[in-house]
């Protein structure tokens, strides 16, 4: 797969070592992500709206009520920016100017276009779902055809992206490494709990291997 162009927009000009424009970091960080952040203008407004998502290729897939502002935005083949961070770790180091993050994160451009076909929304939606949570999608009741005409589906084709990543441990000034103060990396990441069952589920339902075994 070719890398993105390294453009106006997606060029990292801070720190530039840390930029990655080769699909395959781009498409890994999107693909673990949850929760995307879209950005918009409307009438000169900027919002930015926190969503999930699921990606398809070189395409990113949305959904939601018809009256969403932002689906509505995208659909009428407007621009975006959406962006997705994954946090690593928090960097300690003996000074508080050298804190910083462990992260991987994406930004990306595009335009979108309504999914209308009925066929085509399901397949997005499966996308979706089981971008969540790998399995679900044939064990749920599927949408039927209300729903799905309840529901306004966008895919955004990716034209341009970059990401930007922080691995490793601190980085003091010589003179701060005499300080007697501990200093390193505290890794985090998404751990699933113990499931939590429906208060109106049968007792003798198990739970599905794919909920048991979940993990990012």
């Amino acid at each position: 797969m070719p890398d993105f162009p390294q453009t106006q927009k997606t060029r990292i000009h801070r720190l530039p070592k840390r930029g990655h424009y080769d699909r395959e970091t781009i498409y890994q960080i999107i693909d673990e992500a949850l929760i995307c952040h879209v950005g918009f203008v409307e009438n000169g407004q900027p919002f930015v709206i926190p969503t999930n998502f699921a990606r398809v290729e070189d395409t990113i897939i949305l959904h939601g009520a018809p009256a969403s502002r932002m689906l509505k935005h995208i659909a009428a083949g407007n621009p975006v920016c959406i962006e997705t961070t994954i946090v690593d770790g928090l960097v300690l180091a003996r000074s508080v100017f050298h804190h910083s993050v462990n992260y991987r994160s994406v930004v990306l451009f595009g335009t979108g276009r309504l999914l209308e076909d009925d066929q085509e929304k399901m397949a997005a939606l499966k996308a979706v779902v089981e971008h969540l949570i790998p399995g679900r999608w044939s064990e749920a009741r599927l949408p039927n055809p209300k729903e799905l005409d309840a529901t306004l589906v966008v895919s955004i084709k990716i034209d341009e992206a970059s990401a930007k990543l922080r691995t490793g441990l601190p980085g003091d000034d010589e003179e701060d490494y005499a300080l007697p103060l501990w200093a390193g990396v505290l890794p985090l990441q998404i751990l699933p709990q113990a499931p939590i069952r429906d208060e109106r589920l049968p007792a003798e339902t198990p739970v599905p291997a794919y909920v048991a075994s979940y993990k990012r």
